[in-house]
């Protein structure tokens, strides 16, 4: 079986609990508030709130994942409506976070044309700096620690949206499309990033990074994948490997997360399997041993595609 997708998670390398800032300098005529920490909403996944305090549940979030060792949770705020249009949401957590755990804070808004941006994060360094701006914006945060660990906690979070003076991103007229190398994901049984326990004959697909994870059962984020046979099928965004976490290759240098000197639209596993890039390694030090840039679930493989291995196919990420 070939290498399977991560989580989006990376651990951090501290040896101590610390607390943890995620923040940045507020810009001109910010509006600030506070998410709801007891948020219920449905897209939430392996979270636990107990006396305020929102941490990993416990649950199987990790098993689509070649460190099974590694849990994830995702907890989503409800969309926020903001006073005037903004394009820059800083962050303030208020908890801790052990050496060998991650607590990331991710910004999204509504586009002019009712569609979501993708996921940005909002760093310890900077703010989440969003594409376009937007009224309404949306909130998560993604929690991952060992099995069985203390893990992340949050107490509080606070947030500020505000205009910075760079100008939008132009929107492309069409969207994106490249040849990319096709894996099989399998993994029956299985829990993807989003928490979907994966079925048989499942269909969706797995990208190197979170900017396009759609929430567990929702086509927020699809793509179009097209074989050399000719078949085609459009499925949901519902993992996050392989190999990577952070390679959103479909964008261009300016706003891509890792790995900016490679062209757009190739993975970085694929330069790093064809050329040696990066030593020949993906994020965590492995040796990439294939040039995958998208997974496909047996669903969309073997039934939508008619795939009988793996192979390149022509994807368009429709969100873009």
């Amino acid at each position: 079986m070939r290498n399977t997708p991560l989580h989006a998670a990376l651990l951090l390398a501290a040896a101590t609990v610390l607390p943890l800032t995620v923040a940045a300098p507020a810009t001109a005529a910010t509006t600030t508030w506070t998410a709801d920490l007891a948020s219920h909403n449905e897209d939430n996944s392996n979270i636990a709130n107990a006396d305020g305090v929102v941490r990993l549940a416990g649950g199987p979030a990790h098993a689509a994942t070649d460190q099974l060792d590694l849990e994830t949770g995702i907890i989503m705020f409800d969309p926020h409506q903001l006073p005037a249009k903004a394009n820059t949401v800083s962050a303030t957590v208020d908890g801790s976070v052990p050496a060998d755990s991650e607590l990331a804070v991710d910004v999204r808004g509504l586009r002019a044309d009712g569609q979501w941006t993708e996921w940005t994060e909002a760093t310890p360094d900077a703010p989440a700096v969003l594409p376009e701006a937007s009224a309404t914006v949306q909130v998560r945060m993604m929690l991952t620690a060992p099995t069985g660990a203390t893990g992340p906690q949050a107490r509080r979070l606070t947030l500020s949206a505000g205009t910075s003076m760079a100008p939008a991103a132009v929107q492309p007229q069409a969207a994106r499309s490249y040849k990319v190398f096709a894996t099989r994901e399998g993994l029956v049984g299985g829990t993807t990033a989003n928490g979907h326990k994966i079925a048989s004959h499942d269909h969706f697909v797995a990208l190197p990074s979170g900017k396009a994870l759609s929430p567990n059962g929702k086509k927020t984020y699809q793509v179009k994948v097209c074989a050399a046979n000719g078949r085609c099928e459009t499925a949901p965004v519902w993992d996050v490997g392989p190999w990577n976490t952070k390679d959103d290759y479909w964008n261009p240098s300016a706003t891509r997360q890792s790995w900016k000197n490679l062209p757009q639209g190739k993975p970085e596993a694929q330069a790093a399997y064809q050329s040696g890039y990066n030593g020949g390694k993906d994020q965590f030090g492995r040796k990439v041993s294939n040039p995958a840039g998208i997974d496909l679930a047996d669903g969309t493989f073997l039934d939508g595609l008619k795939l009988t291995d793996n192979a390149w196919v022509t994807v368009t990420y429709l969100w873009t």
